[in-house]
C-alpha cells in the first residue's frame, strides 16, 4: 500500500510529520529517501518537533547517528550517505534500538542493505515546483495499518 501527495511548502511537510506521529502513536521506523536536498532532514526535524523535542536538531551527515531522548524511548536519526559499506551499520549501536518505544529515521537506508532493524515505512521525497512530492510505502504490517489510518483521515 502507498500514499502519495504534494507538499507545497515547509508547513505542509510539518503537517505530514504531525499526521504520521498521530497515526503511529508511540514508535515507528521510517526509511527516508530522495535526492540530496529533497527534505529528508527537514522531515526528521519536523517529526522531532511533533514528538516534543524543543532543542536543536543536527544533521547526522558526519556523525552518522544522532539520538534524541523522549519522555519514553528516543529518536534515532541516521544519515548513512557516508557509510563505506553496509557492514559498517553494525557499529552504529542499533542493538540498543527498542522498536516498541523508539523512533528510527534513516536517511539513505539503501547504503546499509539488510543491516538495519525492520522498517515500517518508506518515505520518498522529491523536488516539485513549487515544494516537494512525497510517496509513503508500507514495509510492514504495522506500516500498512498506519497508511490505512492516514489515508482515511
Amino acid at each position: 500500500m502507498t500514499v502519495a501527495g504534494h507538499l507545497p511548502d515547509e508547513n505542509a511537510l510539518e503537517l505530514l510529520a504531525q499526521r504520521l506521529h498521530a497515526a503511529a502513536g508511540q514508535s515507528l521506523a521510517i526509511a527516508l529517501e530522495g535526492p540530496l536536498g529533497a527534505g529528508k532532514t527537514s522531515f526528521a526535524r519536523a517529526l522531532l518537533r511533533s514528538l516534543g523535542h524543543a532543542g536543536p536538531v543536527r544533521s547526522p551527515t558526519y556523525t552518522l547517528v544522532e539520538q534524541y531522548p523522549l519522555a519514553q524511548g528516543q529518536v534515532w536519526h541516521l544519515d548513512l550517505y557516508r557509510l563505506g559499506s553496509p557492514e559498517e551499520a553494525d557499529w552504529l549501536g542499533l542493538h540498543d534500538f527498542e522498536p516498541d518505544q523508539d523512533w528510527l529515521l534513516v536517511e539513505w537506508p539503501q547504503r546499509a542493505a539488510d543491516h538495519l532493524p525492520g522498517l515500517d515505512l518508506r518515505l520518498v521525497l522529491d523536488y516539485a515546483d513549487p515544494g516537494r512530492d512525497y510517496q509513503i510505502e508500507a514495509l510492514s504490517a504495522r506500516g500498512q495499518r498506519l497508511l490505512r489510518s492516514l489515508a482515511a483521515s
